[in-house]
């Protein structure tokens, strides 16, 4: 413990020591994300919210990790090169093995992620799809983005359009390539920093929407 307390940390910003606190969530802050998860992974593309309590000292895209990781989960956190602070963080707070990506079961994003990213969690496979991966990744907005993604499949009404911003050339390919092996494949959680999410499970087909064009996934 006294490696994680002792680590920098930027003038006026929490300690480590403070950020493993508010990390450890407390059983009713862990069941309001678990229901948030749980809810936008039922609804594909609405927009549900982590409670209000959550620590606002915790980027909302850790909070799914925080909540739902336990001793023999493995978890990462995609941070800065050469940064573990958060790793560091979400390990101590959970108990859980921080491991590489590809061998994550809970994994989310700190900072911007390259499409690429998206293909590495694991995906499972058709006999133990429970084995995929689930990972959340932070957007500047879940609304108003510069294209329109059009959502069908279960749990979705017909269709449901919606147009989040912040996330990388290439997502909708990188995510169809990451769930194209259903039932295997990747869960993916959108985060905005005020608090709101929206799921993207692997059953959800996803259709971009562009200049009067459409490209479907596959």
């Amino acid at each position: 413990m006294t490696a994680v307390e002792t680590m920098p940390s930027p003038v006026g910003a929490p300690g480590t020591a403070e950020l493993v606190r508010a990390a450890k969530l407390r059983p009713a802050q862990a069941q309001g994300v678990y229901r948030a998860v749980l809810d936008a992974l039922a609804r594909p593309g609405t927009v549900t919210r982590f409670p209000a309590d959550a620590p606002a000292e915790v980027p909302p895209a850790l909070l799914p990790v925080l909540a739902l990781a336990d001793l023999g989960t493995g978890v990462c956190v995609l941070e800065a090169d050469g940064a573990a602070r958060w790793s560091d963080v979400v390990s101590v707070a959970t108990n859980s093995p921080v491991v590489p990506l590809e061998k994550a079961r809970l994994a989310a994003a700190v900072r911007p992620v390259a499409a690429a990213e998206i293909l590495r969690p694991a995906r499972g496979s058709a006999d133990a799809p429970e084995d995929g991966a689930v990972l959340c990744l932070p957007v500047t907005d879940l609304e108003g983005g510069p294209g329109v993604w059009r959502l069908s499949g279960p749990g979705v009404p017909g269709e449901r359009e919606v147009a989040p911003q912040g996330l990388p050339a290439g997502f909708v390919e990188a995510r169809a390539e990451a769930v194209g092996g259903f039932p295997a494949g990747v869960d993916l959680l959108l985060a905005a920093p005020d608090g709101r999410l929206m799921g993207l499970p692997r059953s959800t087909t996803v259709t971009v929407v562009a200049d009067g064009m459409s490209e479907e996934e596959s």
